[in-house]
């Protein structure tokens, strides 16, 4: 994986540039390499008549369409002062390109949707397949619907359960934060009051207030440890809520969210099947998705001893 190539997908919709604009701005602030992958596809065949007979189509006009868009993508990089910007028009399925581009991507942006024409076969299925299968983290920017610019980042949120894969997106977090300057907080939900929850067993005679404070505890020595001796100052939160619809919330109030994409529960295991993509279809700001521990590069010096975490029993 390399750690300056930020790959990001696009296919010219108004709400596509919105997404380029996002990887342009990280790009120009982290000085790394942008590379704009265009995909479009197109069915070989398509009825030429009532009678049903079907007749070869040229794809010489999308491919027409998609070298433009490239074009201007690059050199929409290129003003706002990205140092490194390539592009790539090809043809094929786009979240397969993507998944391919994650093995050597640090980064992958992409959108929630597009709209008809080419964005309909560039964005069907992306933002359902690329955030639980890619090899790299994976933004997710969603419709502008108005309000304060997606970038800079100002504010941020990093969602934490104690498990690896949360552990691994705190770090990530605190170093993108780092990177924007960006004021951090870290929650944990804790979801009492939801009655099929996991704390639902919780019976009431257990004080709750200790338990959250315990978690409060144990997400002030995870923060500490993925802090690494920065001075950072770094807000943390434990809520009672359900982790959906928590998120949701903050993602009204900050610039971007950090989450991991499998975890013990919580806002790590939200990106697992339909809630995931709930929480993407509701999300008014970016969300940066974390691969598994297990999918994760792991660097030479990294044990691969399993690591005590605060939160497990001994």
């Amino acid at each position: 994986m390399s750690a300056d190539l930020i790959l990001v997908g696009t296919d010219g919709s108004d709400e596509q540039w919105q997404v380029l604009k996002w990887a342009i701005a990280r790009a120009a602030q982290s000085r790394a390499t942008l590379k704009i992958l265009v995909a479009y596809n197109l069915a070989s065949y398509t009825p030429s008549g009532i009678e049903g007979s079907y007749m070869p189509l040229d794809d010489g006009q999308l491919r027409e369409q998609a070298t433009e868009t490239a074009q201007k993508a690059v050199d929409m990089a290129l003003r706002a002062g990205v140092p490194h910007v390539s592009s790539e028009v090809v043809p094929g399925d786009p979240a397969t390109l993507l998944l391919e581009g994650s093995e050597e991507a640090s980064m992958v942006v992409i959108g929630t949707q597009g709209s008809s024409g080419l964005a309909d076969r560039l964005f069907g299925a992306v933002s359902a397949t690329v955030p639980s299968r890619a090899k790299c983290p994976v933004v997710v920017v969603p419709r502008f619907q108005g309000g304060s610019p997606y970038t800079p980042v100002r504010r941020m949120v990093v969602g934490v359960d104690g498990s690896d894969t949360a552990s691994t997106a705190l770090r990530v977090g605190i170093k993108e934060a780092e990177l924007w300057n960006a004021k951090l907080t870290v929650a944990s939900a804790v979801p009492f009051a939801t009655g099929n929850s996991l704390m639902a067993w919780v019976p009431p005679i257990i004080d709750r207030a200790r338990v959250i404070e315990d978690i409060r505890t144990g997400l002030d020595v995870s923060v500490d440890q993925a802090l690494e001796g920065r001075q950072m100052d770094v807000a943390r939160h434990v809520l009672d809520g359900n982790p959906a619809e928590l998120l949701a919330e903050f993602s009204t109030a900050v610039d971007l969210i950090v989450v991991g994409r499998r975890g013990r529960g919580g806002f790590a295991g939200l990106l697992l099947g339909s809630t995931s993509q709930t929480l993407l279809a509701h999300s008014t700001c970016p969300v940066m998705i974390v691969p598994t521990v297990k999918d994760a590069p792991v660097s030479e010096n990294e044990s691969d001893t399993p690591r005590k975490l605060p939160w497990e029993r001994a």
